[in-house]
């Protein structure tokens, strides 16, 4: 007998060594189980193999849920430290796989990442909601808040805890037992319905190609917009064709300078009914879903509306105030695109065809209305609009306003060929971060431009933690015989990431969960639009406005054009954003989405709001990403309320006489983009500021309206 049990044990050693030993090895071979191991904290890209992800999910995972125990656990009386801190703090692992993995999603996907996804997803709302509805952490966080006056905490550590308590509360932590066993239902299919509505998306986005045959099909375009389409199709193994996308860079050029309507019209019905095709990848389903649970969610957390739980937690805080504030832009913008609408009509009709002008011509008959009046054809100015010029411009406006360096780094990791890595530095060397560049567009890569980050800068243990930032875009492609050349959309969207990605290098807080980028959804536009108000005024276009042949810069008759062209067509792009913005209010303000169609609901929101067929909605329903995958949900409007604190921000250094003046952009550096969520958004701006923003500063921005 005692053989047998020495038997027994003998086992027990050999499978606990074996077992030490495959955790060492995994450890050794996976390079997330230990810090990134470069000097900037870049991720590792090339050792990066698909099968890394599922176990350092589920081990991360693993090692912050036994951290969430610890605190759950502790029989120490709370402190900020061993119950704030300890949370903020947690979680290494999970936070490595998860920035690095999301990111790639985003940008570099596949089949194999969708299918991790989709695991993973629901795990991920699990492991969220088991902190949130952990009562024993939650009378934690609930006794230091109530006794917050008295611990003597500093203003960023008071503002950490009651984010922490107001998350908490959000989350469902005051619910009862039953209440919380049902969240965690809602929160595990929202999760999956969302990831889902993303999914079908980019695959919609794929398989639309427009392959054209006939080169006389492709009259009026300019010769780089056919070439970027013949090395399409050759790329696509269909030589001597060509080829277009839903990708904006693709068909946006067909649609300004394209004599042929029919394919003028399917390119932009093409890119309109992404996610509405009745296939696989259908999302009018999700849509209902989707909103189904957000509905459930928020009565069940005590509220009518997902938009009244939603705005609880931003600038706004009310629907009303939202719904008041985009009505007061609506009709200005409307009333502005009728005039629009009538003098394009007038240019067709002059042709003699009888035609009626359709949301397919509207770009063109723009394109021809703007040579008219300005003497400005957008396709001339692309070849002083060469992105490295333009990217370098960026950074050099950074310089002139806030001492920042830019270094290529020329030895990093990359996860795709396209993808450029920049040390940051201060005027004085000390290091800022890391800014990657990622900007043309690929069949993994999801629609649009985003910033986003692989490390957040924090404060522990004394070492300040410099950010990792990324930017994503889908310009326009170099080709065989040409770089990238932009149009002034393209250049405006590089500007915009490039202030989302200073608000991600410049933050300077102690704790990451307030760290950079981190703030209410109204704000967080702030520092990208404002770096728009920049990107044309003259000073700055001749530092990256050069020929990409001869390297002349763009002459001042050129540059007075583009001044002189500024506010045009401004009504069509203010009515197509924020028919967007209303629909995503109007979405979110039901309160039963049990019989909820979603074309017939949006043809509905149209028709209310007095939108004129001649303009598409930014996003239809179907390809909404923003609201339904993207975490604006009850947010959209944020562009524009932004736009309105930007346009009154850019005022500031107007004001000075100088759009460099070095006391404003240090107040704008000190106050908004290095203190991410340290203190309420509008006492933020009103530090920087002295007043609140200006709501006409918009109106006269767009052109609606004269100073």
């Amino acid at each position: 007998m005692s053989n047998l049990v020495s038997l027994i044990h003998m086992k027990k050693l050999i499978v606990s060594m074996m077992t030490i030993a495959t955790l060492i090895s995994c450890a050794e071979k996976n390079p997330f189980y230990s810090e990134f191991p470069n000097e900037y904290g870049i991720p590792p890209f090339e050792q990066i193999k698909t099968e890394h992800y599922l176990p350092a999910f589920k081990e991360g995972i693993k090692q912050q849920q036994a951290e969430y125990d610890a605190i759950a656990n502790s029989t120490e009386e709370p402190t900020f430290a061993n119950t704030i801190e300890a949370l903020e703090f947690s979680g290494d692992l999970l936070t490595r796989v998860s920035s690095v993995f999301f990111n790639l999603y985003s940008a570099e996907t596949n089949d194999e990442l969708s299918a991790i996804a989709n695991e993973v997803s629901p795990l991920l709302s699990e492991h969220g909601d088991n902190l949130y509805l952990n009562d024993k952490i939650f009378q934690r966080v609930k006794t230091l808040y109530t006794n917050r006056g008295s611990l003597g905490l500093n203003p960023e550590q008071t503002r950490v805890l009651e984010k922490y308590y107001k998350n908490f509360v959000r989350s469902g932590a005051d619910l009862d037992e039953e209440a919380k066993a049902k969240l965690r239902e809602i929160n595990k299919e929202l999760s999956m319905a969302q990831l889902t509505f993303g999914q079908n998306l980019l695959n919609d986005n794929n398989a639309f190609q427009k392959f054209v045959t006939d080169e006389a099909e492709l009259a009026g375009l300019p010769e780089s917009v056919k070439s970027a389409a013949a090395a399409a199709a050759k790329e696509a193994g269909k030589e001597g064709q060509w080829l277009f996308t839903t990708s904006k860079a693709s068909f946006i050029p067909v649609l300004q300078y394209g004599e042929n309507r029919e394919l003028r019209k399917e390119l932009l019905l093409g890119y309109a009914n992404r996610g509405n095709n009745g296939n696989a990848n259908d999302n009018n389903e999700i849509i209902k879903k989707i909103m189904q649970l957000r509905i459930q969610r928020a009565k069940l957390m005590g509220y009518e509306t997902p938009a009244d739980f939603i705005l609880d937690n931003t600038m706004a805080k009310t629907s009303a105030k939202v719904m008041e504030f985009l009505q007061s832009v609506w009709q200005p913008a409307l009333n502005q695109a009728k005039i629009e609408r009538a003098e394009l009509q007038g240019l067709m009709d002059a042709e003699g065809k009888g035609e009626k002008l359709e949301a397919w011509d509207w770009w063109f008959y723009a394109e021809k209305l703007r040579k008219l009046k300005f003497d400005l054809d957008e396709e001339a100015l692309r070849p002083y609009f060469k992105m490295e010029n333009v990217r370098q411009g960026a950074f050099d406006l950074a310089g002139k306003l806030w001492g920042l360096q830019f270094k290529k780094l020329e030895d990093t990791p990359k996860y795709h060929a396209d993808m450029e890595a920049f040390e940051v530095t201060n005027a004085d060397g000390s290091l800022i971060g890391v800014l990657i560049t990622d900007y043309y567009p690929r069949p993994g890569k999801r629609a649009g431009a985003w910033m986003n980050n692989y490390t957040e800068q924090f404060i522990k243990d004394g070492k300040n933690q410099r950010p990792v930032i990324v930017n994503v875009g889908n310009f326009t492609k170099p080709t065989a015989d040409k770089p990238s050349l932009m149009n002034m959309d393209e250049v405006e969207t590089l500007f915009h990431e490039f202030g989302h990605g200073l608000h991600g290098l410049l933050s300077q807080t102690t704790y990451p969960g307030i760290s950079a980028t981190n703030v209410v959804r109204d704000f967080v536009e702030l520092p990208s639009q404002i770096m728009e108000n920049w990107c044309f005024e003259p000073a700055v276009i001749k530092t990256y406005a050069k020929h990409y042949e001869t390297g002349e810069v763009m002459p001042d008759a050129l540059i007075e054009k583009i001044q002189k062209a500024g506010t045009f067509n401004q009504g069509f792009v203010m009515t197509e954003l924020l028919s967007a913005a209303i629909l995503d209010m109007n979405y979110h303000m039901l309160t039963n989405a049990d019989d909820l169609n979603a074309e017939a609901f949006e043809k509905a929101s149209m028709e209310a709001m007095g939108m004129i067929p001649e303009i598409i909605v930014r996003y239809r329903s179907t390809n909404f990403n923003h609201i339904f995958a993207g975490g604006y949900a009850a947010g959209y409007y944020s562009y524009t309320w932004a736009e309105v604190l930007d346009a009154d921000a850019y005022q500031a250094f107007v004001e000075t006489g100088d759009i460099y003046n070095q006391e404003v952009a240090k107040a704008f550096r000190s106050n908004v983009l290095e203190k991410g969520d340290s203190e309420e958004a509008m006492q933020l701006y009103l530090n920087f500021r002295g007043k609140e923003p200006n709501p006409s500063a918009l109106l006269v921005k767009r052109g609606f309206v004269t100073q």
